[in-house]
C-alpha cells in the first residue's frame, strides 16, 4: 500500500503535462427577449497546452489557468483592452480554477505542487497563502466571503460546506461532479450529483445543508453555468444547450458552433450582466475534405424525430459520391422521403438532397436541389452549412439540421441514430 501511495505521488504531477490541448474562447452574448445570440467569438488564450477553467473576476476581466514553462499559472485577461497579465509565478507547482474571492482583493486557486501536495490558496500581488490544509480540494465556489463550497477528493468525492470564520466543515453530499455554481437571486449553490446513471443538477442550501433536485443534466455532461434569468447552459461537443427549470422539461439546442475551430466543450461561464460568454474547449484539427474521411457515415441508420421514426441508408463511397435514402414515418405512415448525395466537388464535398411526398411527388422543381456546402471535416464530424453529421461511436450518430421557423429564426434539430444490421 505504501508503494502504491508513493507511486501516486510521483504520477500526479506528471498528469499536469498530459492535459488535453484546450483553449479559452470569448463571445459577445445577448439574451434579449429570452433569445440567446452568440457572436464575435475569438480565442483569448491562443496558447499551446492546457488553457482552461475560466471565471469572471468582474464584468470585463477573465481569469483562467494557462500553460507556461510546463506548468499552469493564473492568467488575467481584460476583454476591453485585450491585455493579458500573469498574476503569479509559482515555482514547482501549478494553479487551477482561479476564482475571485467575494468582497476582497484576493483570488483563490487550487495549487498542485510537484511533490503531490494539493491545497486551496489565496493569491494577492504575487504572494500566496495556503487554506484548509485538512481538505484536498479539487474545485470550489465562494458562496460568500467566509463560506466556501468545495469538491473534496476522496472515495467517493464529497460536497463540503466550509465556514472559514467558524472553522466548520460539513459534508452535504457525496459522489458529485466538479461543477459548482452560485444560483442567481438566491443563497443556494448548484452541484452535479452522479449517484444515479442519469446525472442530476441539484441545489444546496449552505445554511441548512438541504439539497433538492433541479433537473437532469444533458447526458454525461457535468459542466454548466447559470444565466441571470434562472436558466442554465451546458455544452457537449460543439453544441450549446439551454434549460429553464421553471418551465422547460427538456434541454434545447441554442447554438451549434459549426464554424468555430473547437470541439468537446467543457467549462462555460458568463459575466453577471450576461453580455459575455466564455467557453473552454479542445482545439480542433480539420482533415482533408474527402469521402474516405467520412466513410463512417455509411450504413443503415434508424432513429426518432418529428414525432416519428426516421431511417437513413448511406452507401459506401464509390464513383466520387455517397448516396442515401431517407424517410420519416409518423403514426405508421410515410410522411416524406429524401434522396441525398455527398459528392467530391472542386476539392471539397457538397451535400445535396431532394424531398418527395409519400406518393414520390417532388417538393423541389425538376432541376432544383437543396445544397449544403462543406465547412470542414474533422475526426468525428462532417460539418456542412446547415447540417452536421457527428459520429458518437461506430454504432451511434447524431445529425444536426438547421430548420427555419415561421418567426424567421432557425432551430437546430438533432436526429439521434443507431446503426442497424438489417
Amino acid at each position: 500500500m505504501k508503494k502504491l501511495l508513493q507511486l501516486l505521488v510521483i504520477m500526479t504531477p506528471l498528469a499536469v503535462f498530459c492535459q488535453p490541448d484546450t483553449e479559452v474562447f470569448l463571445f459577445d452574448l445577448s439574451t434579449e427577449n429570452n433569445k440567446l445570440t452568440i457572436t464575435n467569438g475569438k480565442n483569448i488564450s491562443n496558447n499551446e497546452g492546457y488553457d482552461n477553467q475560466p471565471s469572471f473576476q468582474n464584468e470585463h476581466t477573465i481569469l483562467f489557468a494557462s500553460t507556461r514553462n510546463k506548468q499552469t499559472d493564473i492568467l488575467q485577461y481584460n476583454s476591453i483592452t485585450g491585455v493579458k497579465k500573469w498574476l503569479n509565478d509559482t515555482k514547482q507547482g501549478s494553479e487551477y480554477s482561479p476564482t475571485q474571492v467575494p468582497k476582497s482583493k484576493y483570488i483563490s486557486a487550487i495549487r498542485l505542487d510537484t511533490t503531490g501536495l494539493q491545497y486551496l490558496y489565496y493569491y494577492r500581488k504575487g504572494k500566496s497563502k495556503a487554506l484548509l490544509k485538512d481538505l484536498k480540494i479539487g474545485y470550489h465556489v465562494w458562496n460568500s466571503r467566509n463560506v466556501l463550497v468545495s469538491f473534496v477528493l476522496g472515495e467517493p468525492h464529497r460536497l463540503v460546506v466550509s465556514n472559514l470564520k467558524k472553522n466548520t466543515h460539513y459534508t452535504a453530499d457525496t459522489n458529485i461532479g466538479r461543477s459548482l455554481h452560485n444560483i442567481p437571486n438566491s443563497n443556494l449553490v448548484s452541484y452535479i450529483s452522479k449517484k444515479n446513471d442519469v446525472w442530476e443538477i441539484r441545489s444546496l442550501n449552505v445554511k441548512t445543508y438541504e439539497t433538492k433536485k433541479i433537473a437532469n443534466t444533458v447526458p454525461n455532461v457535468e459542466d454548466m453555468c447559470w444565466l441571470a434569468d434562472g436558466s442554465m447552459l451546458m455544452g457537449k461537443g460543439k453544441v450549446l444547450y439551454r434549460l429553464d427549470p421553471k418551465k422547460d422539461t427538456e434541454w434545447k439546442i441554442v447554438k451549434l458552433f459549426d464554424k468555430e475551430n473547437f470541439d468537446n466543450i467543457t467549462r462555460i461561464t458568463t459575466n453577471a450582466s450576461n453580455t459575455k460568454l466564455v467557453i473552454a474547449a479542445e482545439a480542433e484539427t480539420a482533415l482533408k475534405p474527402t469521402l474516405e474521411n467520412i466513410r463512417w457515415i455509411a450504413g443503415n441508420w434508424k432513429g426518432e424525430a418529428f414525432g416519428g421514426i426516421t431511417e437513413e441508408n448511406w452507401s459506401e463511397p464509390s464513383g466520387g459520391s455517397m448516396m442515401a435514402t431517407f424517410k420519416l414515418i409518423v403514426n405508421g405512415k410515410v410522411n416524406f422521403y429524401e434522396i441525398e448525395t455527398i459528392s467530391e466537388v472542386n476539392n471539397s464535398l457538397l451535400l445535396r438532397l431532394k424531398h418527395f411526398t409519400s406518393e414520390l411527388k417532388g417538393w423541389e422543381t425538376k432541376d432544383e436541389t437543396v445544397d449544403f456546402p462543406l465547412i470542414k471535416v474533422t475526426k468525428n464530424k462532417a460539418i456542412f452549412e446547415g447540417m452536421t453529421f457527428e459520429s458518437i461511436d461506430e454504432n451511434n450518430m447524431v445529425v444536426y439540421v438547421a430548420i427555419g421557423q415561421k418567426d424567421g429564426s432557425t432551430a437546430i434539430v438533432p436526429f439521434h441514430y443507431k446503426k442497424t444490421t438489417n
